[in-house]
């Protein structure tokens, strides 16, 4: 087949830089709004029962002092005149409030409680499954542990606000406005004076909202900074161990560790400034009140029971000062938090699903030549181009046809784009331009599902799961029975060392298959692939962990396995070249060279130089 590039300037296949902080996620404006009223949508109901209850509840601990003036200014005169009746009333009531208060705060706790537990457990559950759903290209320039702190440390400052904070919260608003009436309804003279209190005390709480909302937003992204450090470095304990980077680590932890206790410092520091202006201004205030209050006294146009009562709603007015402080401290933390993980969650996959999907063609009936029967699916690149986000071009416009059933060697040196090529047949990426087709469909057009199960990729990497050797050949094809798993291992070679195992197929590999060899790896993943029977298999330097034994014996599998599929094999190792049909030589994200094995090696282009460079280091 004949493949046609347009010359490219010097393209190297590179990697999305990561971003310098999580301001790169852009937050859409109304997003972290409209999140929370998704999480707190469905629970509507009990929030208007909790909200009823402690409404109830604040009301029974409000009239206290209230009780307490009537008992000095009616009660006690009435037992003076041998009337008993109205301070039995009073103490009566006092007690049933009393009584009635925590109860109600018990229930309101307790409901409060589910719908925060019920929220988080939505809310965790989101960031996995939309961490899952995001494409390819995010996670490269995304760190894990960027992910992990939204799921953790920004879930825990959410979780510290609803199981403390909003209580704390409604208990100051709702005391304020249930003190403020009952000032009023007391003495308008003192209860005016004692509201114009408000005026710098809401100053001082804006100063500090002001103040404390940058101090979080750069916490939280410390924090975040220290746990990808932590994760990339016990992920690559091995190569920091080999290599000594222990002290390195240490210093640039402490970078991020020093950085981020900066921050929480500053945050307290903040927290320190508010309670000590809005308490001074608190105290001030009531003595000014309690010598206005003492004065209306004297003069006899205030009683003493009022005014008693007035001192003690002063100091519950003022007394949840530093609970709203401790509020507004979580507040500010958790507001952090949720803008982060709304720029998260509000973030699409580049490689998104299609509006209106097709489904592919049905699959060509058995077509046996000898004992061959096509399988596979045809393949064409349609001027496609790609360029990742940096703009930098990776795969200049090209055209490429690969028959069904036909085997494919990509070659070339690194960074020539042949991974590229195969992440945009895997649907990894989206081509910048033009398009792929599968059978004449756009992989666009495809739904995730129907596109894995034509199309699947074994990469170097090889990843394992915790869990036992069985299970990840299954993830190849959930379904698939004991005797179907243990097939697959046999046609890939991979039998005889796994029933060496422990436990043969239910040996459990731990975690990241650390278990097994990486060689090992290798073939579990091989059968794993075998086991989902694709139209489509691409093999991205899928032997270069397999010493020449194992590459010999994945080979010899390869040929059963590939027969009748349509392959792309991504090789450095030229050995592996040798079961294609077809070998294309890319250079610069260029196809320079496209033709059979054979016919390549004994013409006098990149690929015979290639290989006469191979065979001379054989010998």
């Amino acid at each position: 087949m004949t493949t046609t590039a347009e010359p490219a300037e010097s393209v190297e296949e590179e990697l999305p830089p990561p971003p310098a902080d999580d301001e790169d996620i852009p937050v859409p404006p109304g997003a972290p709004r409209a999140l929370l009223r998704s999480l707190l949508g469905p629970h509507r109901a009990r929030i208007a029962v909790a909200m009823v209850v402690i409404l109830v509840q604040q009301a029974a601990l409000q009239s206290g002092p209230l009780l307490v003036a009537v008992a000095m200014d009616r009660g006690i005169p009435a037992l003076r005149a041998h009337d008993s009746g109205p301070l039995v009333a009073v103490v009566a009531g006092y007690l049933f409030c009393a009584l009635l208060s925590p109860l109600l705060q018990w229930a309101f706790i307790k409901i409060s409680a589910r719908v925060n537990q019920d929220v988080l457990l939505e809310l965790r559950g989101r960031i996995f499954r939309h961490a899952q759903r995001l494409s390819l290209d995010f996670h490269e320039r995304y760190t894990s542990g960027r992910i992990i702190s939204r799921a953790t440390s920004d879930i825990d400052a959410l979780r510290e606000l609803l199981s403390e904070g909003l209580q704390e919260l409604l208990t100051v608003f709702l005391s304020v406005c249930y003190i403020s009436v009952l000032l009023v309804v007391l003495d308008w003279r003192l209860g005016l004076a004692s509201l114009v209190c408000f005026l710098p005390l809401a100053l001082v709480a804006h100063s500090f909202r002001t103040r404390s909302r940058r101090v979080y937003r750069r916490s939280r992204t410390a924090a975040a900074s220290m746990i990808v450090r932590f994760t990339e470095t016990m992920n690559g304990i091995r190569p920091v161990q080999a290599f000594r980077r222990e002290k390195a680590n240490d210093a640039a932890f402490a970078v991020v560790n020093l950085r981020s206790s900066g921050a929480n410092a500053e945050g307290f520091l903040e927290l320190a400034r508010y309670v000590g202006l809005s308490r001074a201004t608190a105290n001030v205030w009531t003595t000014g009140i309690l010598l206005l209050g003492a004065y209306l006294v004297t003069e006899d146009s205030l009683e003493l029971g009022v005014l008693t009562a007035f001192v003690l709603y002063l100091r519950r007015l003022f007394d949840p000062i530093d609970q709203l402080a401790m509020f507004l401290n979580s507040y500010q933390a958790a507001a952090a938090a949720l803008e982060k993980i709304a720029g998260l969650l509000a973030h699409e996959p580049t490689v998104a699903e299609p509006a209106e999907p097709r489904e592919l063609p049905p699959p060509p009936r058995a077509e046996a030549s000898g004992r061959v029967t096509l399988k596979g699916r045809e393949v064409s690149f349609e001027r496609t181009r790609f360029a990742y986000r940096t703009g930098k071009e990776v795969l200049p416009p090209f055209d490429l046809l690969i028959p069904a059933g036909q085997t494919v060697a990509v070659v070339g040196a690194t960074g020539a784009g042949k991974s590229t090529l195969a992440k945009l047949l895997a649907r990894f990426y989206d081509p910048t331009d033009g398009r792929i087709r599968l059978d004449g469909v756009d992989l666009r057009d495809l739904t995730t599902p129907e596109l894995r199960r034509a199309v699947v990729m074994v990469t170097q990497e090889s990843f394992l799961f915790s869990g036992t050797v069985a299970e990840n050949i299954a993830i190849g094809r959930p379904g698939a029975t004991r005797a179907e798993i243990e097939q697959a291992a046999r046609d890939i070679g991979a039998y005889e060392f796994v029933a060496a195992l422990p436990d043969g197929f239910d040996t459990d590999v731990r975690k990241r298959g650390g278990r097994i060899s990486a060689g090992q790896r290798q073939l579990v993943a091989f059968a794993r692939a075998l086991l989902a029977d694709p139209a489509v298999l691409i093999l991205d330097e899928a032997t270069s962990s397999l010493d020449v034994p194992g590459e010999q014996a994945v080979q010899r599998a390869m040929r059963t396995v590939l027969a009748g599929r349509t392959a792309v094999i991504i090789a450095h190792r030229l050995s592996t070249v040798e079961i294609a049909d077809r070998v294309l030589v890319m250079d610069r994200g260029r196809i320079v060279e496209d033709g059979s094995p054979q016919r390549l090696i004994d013409g006098s282009g990149r690929f015979a130089t290639l290989h006469r460079a191979w065979r001379d280091s054989l010998v």
